[in-house]
């Protein structure tokens, strides 16, 4: 049963840190008790709030997902889009489809080209996602799982470094709307700077309509209406009605299989049939016989190959042929030996997510309890800070959908893109839930950190720490370089000896921030990591409460 709202405001009534900073933050964990891993520490501690009180992964995912909301807005928003997979205690796997979509009138053709502003919004997911796991999966009251956030948007909380450096990129645009100024730039018209107080009371009065209301509190209550009437106002297709209609879907699940594991994810709108290819083409290949600058070029290679598979999805015929064994014994064959230059397989790239800044964008928290349910929530805004507009009085940005972003939209569908949250399971029992933030790189990473776990037997500490690889549109690889995560100049020189174009890339969470939990059914042991390349954290409860 859920927890009565007048209980929860009394177990929820201490106080989160707000102050937390990252160098605080521990980047892996482990517990007894189920684990969350997320991008900021604060939507960690919202997420492991929920499993101290009783609640299962629905609670502290929903938890997180709303304080992540708050706390890194540059990469995500409740205006933006989400797609979630769940691992239920009776082994059953279900997602939750909660994208941005065109409107059924909207015209690609005659519609407004931008790379940002009102042209590029379209119909918010978000909050119909979120809403439908509370209502489906949740353990918790409305009340008790959107406190955390509602505090950091009313009392405020500490800016990380890192979010005000995207801010602060973001500056100018911001500048243009009324609604983004008043909420992201400060009375002197900057934008805050690491450890401001960011305040943003016009979002928490949002959050506790949506608390009071549920879904309809958004799409089609005074906030549709306030939506659509500044969207009308600056020329946007989205009509009021179009909110009304939004719902978030079930997902299509596809499945596939790694030496032995099973291999879950999400079919498009999400791209687990790109990371299902990837590694159903590297699994004709023996990891014991390749070093690493080998296993680099492969994966690499197998990446470029599945990722056009994005343009084509949509069908259950389509998936099926995507996540065939048999069809990825033939792409197998365009993998070149690494003894040549691979140029040509800049070709099979897509052209999607043209404008992610160098860091790429998104946000990804992973969740388990300790009764073995998994939630793995990717959540997004498209680039930096989204459309960068926020309506004025309702605190939130929108994201990035139409306009381009995302190459040619058809009226009513839902924006594509590589989100790909993943569960791993072995002999039935869901062993790792997984998914990355980063754009086109977030295949890229959970791709590689599923190999390293299973070709190398490495921990999933190791494996998030090792570097990564991704294949450039002109066919060099692109080499992960940072000084937290990076290749060697050993390393580098061992891939460009095999005839490989390599360009290295130093960005710090360029190669997707990954956040993991991993299950151990011999010791019961829940194992959580936030990408070492950004601000994150993971943690488990310290215990749990009946309820």
């Amino acid at each position: 049963m859920r927890l009565h709202n007048a209980l929860a405001a009394l177990v929820l009534a201490a106080p989160l840190p707000s102050t937390l900073v990252a160098q605080n933050a521990r980047q892996a964990a482990s517990s007894q008790n189920g684990m969350v891993a997320t991008a900021h520490p604060l939507a960690t501690e919202a997420g492991v709030r929920m499993l101290e009180v009783g609640g299962n992964a629905a609670d502290a995912a929903l938890a997180a997902a709303f304080a992540t909301a708050i706390v890194e807005p540059s990469m995500n928003s409740i205006g933006g889009r989400s797609q979630i997979l769940i691992g239920l205690p009776d082994g059953s796997i279900v997602g939750i489809d909660g994208t941005t979509q065109a409107p059924w009138d909207y015209d690609y053709d005659t519609a407004p080209q931008a790379e940002y502003g009102y042209p590029v919004i379209g119909i918010p997911g978000a909050v119909a996602g979120l809403m439908r796991l509370h209502n489906e999966h949740s353990s918790l009251s409305l009340d008790a799982v959107m406190a955390p956030a509602i505090d950091y948007a009313e009392n405020g909380f500490r800016v990380l470094s890192n979010e005000a450096s995207r801010q602060m990129r973001n500056a100018k645009r911001s500048a243009e709307f009324p609604g983004t100024a008043a909420t992201y730039l400060k009375e002197n018209g900057k934008p805050p700077v690491g450890g401001d107080l960011l305040v943003n009371k016009d979002y928490a009065t949002t959050l506790r309509a949506i608390r009071d209301g549920g879904h309809d509190a958004f799409y089609k209550g005074e906030i549709a209406e306030r939506m659509a009437t500044d969207l009308a106002k600056h020329g946007s297709t989205v009509k009021l009605q179009a909110f009304h209609d939004y719902e978030a879907l079930d997902s299509r699940i596809v499945r596939g299989s790694y030496r032995g594991y099973a291999v879950v994810g999400l079919d498009v709108p999400a791209a687990g049939s790109v990371v299902i290819q990837a590694l159903h083409i590297m699994e004709n290949f023996d990891p014991n016989s390749m070093d690493d600058a080998e296993w680099a070029a492969i994966t690499g290679q197998a990446l470029g190959i599945a990722s056009p598979e994005l343009r084509v999805l949509g069908t259950d015929t389509a998936a099926a042929r995507a996540t065939s064994k048999e069809w990825a014994a033939r792409m197998m064959k365009r993998v070149r030996a690494p003894t040549t230059n691979g140029t040509e397989y800049g070709a099979y790239l897509p052209a999607l997510d043209p404008r992610g800044d160098w860091q790429g964008h998104t946000t990804h928290i992973t969740v388990a309890d300790e009764n073995g349910m998994f939630v793995s929530l990717t959540q997004t805004l498209g680039p930096n800070m989204g459309s960068s507009v926020v309506t004025p009085g309702l605190g939130f940005l929108y994201a990035s959908t139409l306009g381009g972003y995302l190459g040619r939209m058809e009226p009513g569908e839902r924006a594509r893109s590589f989100i790909s949250p993943v569960i791993v399971l072995k002999d039935g029992v869901p062993i790792l839930a997984l998914g990355a933030a980063g754009g086109a790189r977030i295949v890229s990473g959970v791709t590689q950190v599923i190999s390293r776990i299973i070709d190398d037997g490495l921990t999933l500490a190791e494996a998030m720490e090792a570097p990564r690889v991704h294949m450039n549109r002109n066919g060099s690889l692109d080499a992960e370089t940072s000084p937290v995560i990076g290749w060697t100049p050993d390393e580098l020189g061992d891939m460009r000896a095999l005839g490989i174009t390599v360009t290295e890339n130093p960005g710090p969470g360029a190669f997707s921030r990954v956040h993991a939990v991993q299950y151990d059914p011999k010791s019961g042991i829940w194992y959580g990591m936030a990408d070492p390349d950004w601000e994150g954290s993971a943690r488990g409860p310290m215990q749990t409460q009946e309820h």
